[in-house]
C-alpha cells in the first residue's frame, strides 16, 4: 500500500508541474504578456518599463523557476483589476462555488442512486425506458441552454423565482438544478448497467436461493458491489461540477470562481485565470488519487498495485 501510495503521489506531482508548464507556456506564448496586460494606447517607455519590473526580459527558464518558487510560497501575483493577491480574491469566491457545486451533487445522489438502482430492478419496462430517455436528454441538453430554459419558464412565465444574483436560498435553486442534472444523469446511466450485471451474477442466485427478501438483495448485495464501481465517477463528479459551474455560474450571474474566470479572461487579468485553472486541476488531481484509494478500501478484493 505505501508503495502505491508513494506512485500515486509522485504521478500527481507530475502531472502537477505539467500543468504549472502548460499554464506558463500559454501566457508567454499567445503573445507579449506585457502587451496583453497594458492598454493599447500605453507608450513604448510604460511597456518597458512594465516588462523590467515583472521579470519579463530575464531568460524564460528563470521565469518559469520563479513562477514556480511564487505557487510554493503561495504567491500568485496581484490581479491588475483588483489591485489585490490573485489567491485572496479567487479564494473569496471559493465558498460560492462549493456551495453551488455541493448542493448540485447532493441533488444529482438524491435523484441518481433510486432512480438507477429503480431502473435496473425494472429492467425492459415502460418504468425503464421512460428513465433512460430522461437520462439520455439529460446528458445530451448543454446546461447553458437547460438553465436559459429554466429561466423563461420559472422566472419570466411563472414568476416563481429569481432569473440571477445571491440574495436569498431561491437564488441557488434553479444553478443547482441546472448544474446537477447532468450529473445526475450519468449516475443513473452507470449504476443502472452496472446494477444488470451485478443482479445476473452467482451470489444474487444463492441470496435469492437462501429466501432473503428482495429489498435486501437488491439494497445489500446488489448495490453494494455495484455502487463501489460508481465511487471512481462520483469523485470525479464533484470536480466536474466546479468546472461546469463555470458556464452556470455566468448564466445565473453567481459570484463563484467560474464567473470570476470569465470575467478575469475577458479583463486579461492573467494572474487571477492562472491561480484558477491551477487550484482546479490540483483539486482534480488530489481528488483522483483519494478515490483511488477509497476504491481499494471499500472494494478489498481490488489488488492495489
Amino acid at each position: 500500500m505505501k508503495a502505491y501510495l508513494f506512485k500515486k503521489i509522485t504521478q500527481m506531482v507530475v502531472v502537477l508541474l505539467g500543468i504549472t508548464l502548460v499554464v506558463f507556456s500559454i501566457l508567454h506564448l499567445v503573445g507579449d504578456p506585457v502587451q496583453l496586460l497594458l492598454p493599447p494606447s500605453a507608450s513604448q517607455e510604460n511597456v518597458e518599463q512594465l516588462r523590467e519590473e515583472m521579470g519579463f526580459n530575464d531568460p524564460l527558464l528563470v521565469q518559469y523557476g520563479r513562477f514556480l518558487s511564487g505557487i510554493f510560497r503561495g504567491d500568485f501575483g496581484m490581479s491588475y483589476n483588483y489591485n489585490q493577491p490573485a489567491l485572496s480574491v479567487v479564494l473569496e469566491r471559493v465558498p460560492q462555488t462549493l456551495k453551488l457545486a455541493g448542493i448540485a451533487f447532493l441533488i444529482s445522489l438524491v435523484i441518481g442512486i433510486p432512480t438507477g438502482v429503480l431502473s435496473a430492478i425494472k429492467q425492459d419496462t415502460v418504468t425503464d425506458a421512460v428513465i433512460r430517455v430522461l437520462s439520455f436528454l439529460g446528458q445530451c441538453t448543454p446546461s447553458f441552454l437547460l438553465g436559459i430554459m429554466m429561466m423563461l419558464l420559472f422566472s419570466v412565465k411563472l414568476k416563481w423565482l429569481p432569473t440571477s444574483g445571491n440574495d436569498g436560498w431561491k437564488n441557488i435553486i434553479m444553478p443547482s438544478l441546472t448544474l446537477g442534472l447532468f450529473s445526475t444523469a450519468t449516475i443513473i446511466r452507470l449504476l443502472r448497467s452496472n446494477m444488470i450485471e451485478v443482479m445476473e451474477k452467482e451470489f444474487i442466485e444463492v441470496a435469492r436461493a437462501k429466501g432473503l427478501k428482495y429489498r435486501l438483495i437488491v439494497w445489500k448485495h446488489g448495490f453494494k458491489n455495484a455502487f463501489s464501481s460508481v465511487m471512481t465517477v462520483l469523485g470525479m463528479q464533484i470536480v466536474s461540477l466546479m468546472g461546469g459551474a463555470v458556464i452556470i455560474e455566468t448564466v445565473f450571474a453567481w459570484p463563484g470562481i467560474g464567473r470570476l474566470a470569465v470575467q478575469s479572461i475577458r479583463n486579461n487579468d492573467f494572474m487571477v485565470t492562472e491561480t484558477i485553472v491551477i487550484l482546479m486541476a490540483s483539486c482534480f488531481v488530489v481528488m483522483n488519487l483519494i478515490v483511488d484509494l477509497l476504491y481499494a478500501v471499500i472494494n478489498p478484493r481490488v489488488k492495489v498495485q
